[in-house]
């Protein structure tokens, strides 16, 4: 019987997969607690001070730990070094000094450091995003119906 073991597959990182794991957790639970909290309920002082460490912990594992895992994980569990370089299909991106038409060499360290700044951008535009949802919680969006006449045209004050 041939026994596979899918925690040792090549480019399998557990660390990895768990720091994702543990951010996505943390997203999800301010996600529920901002839709459950009511809007303009004061915070007391050990709220605040558990809300400053929660999205301290929740930044430092989307800034610090996950781009940290990705380099690890490309460097040592990918092999990505800077003497790989990236050729592409059909060596499109082959240099010039390599006998290609490209301008200049790729190694796949740059490409897993570009993959890194890719995640800091991501995770800047999801906080961005789940910071304005929190402030906009709660407010009714502005109605856009225009009272109408028994003819179905808008009526409109003069000015």
């Amino acid at each position: 019987m041939l026994a596979i073991d899918i925690l040792n597959w090549p480019g399998f990182n557990q660390a990895l997969l768990a720091s994702l794991l543990v951010l996505g957790l943390l997203i999800a639970g301010a996600v529920l607690y901002g839709k459950r909290r009511p809007v303009g309920k004061p915070l007391t002082w050990g709220e605040a001070m558990l809300a400053a460490v929660y999205v301290f912990f929740t930044m430092f594992m989307a800034y610090a730990v996950v781009p940290n895992q990705w380099l690890l994980h490309a460097q040592n569990g990918l092999g990505w070094r800077s003497d790989k370089k990236v050729f592409g299909p059909g060596n499109v991106l082959q240099a010039q000094f390599f006998g290609g038409s490209f301008p200049f060499e790729i190694s796949y360290l740059q490409v897993g450091d570009a993959i890194a700044a890719g995640i800091y951008i991501a995770f800047l535009g999801l906080q961005i995003y789940l910071f304005s949802w929190w402030q906009k919680r709660g407010k009714a969006k502005p109605s856009t119906d225009l009272a109408t006449s028994t003819y179905g045209r808008p009526l409109v004050k003069k000015a």
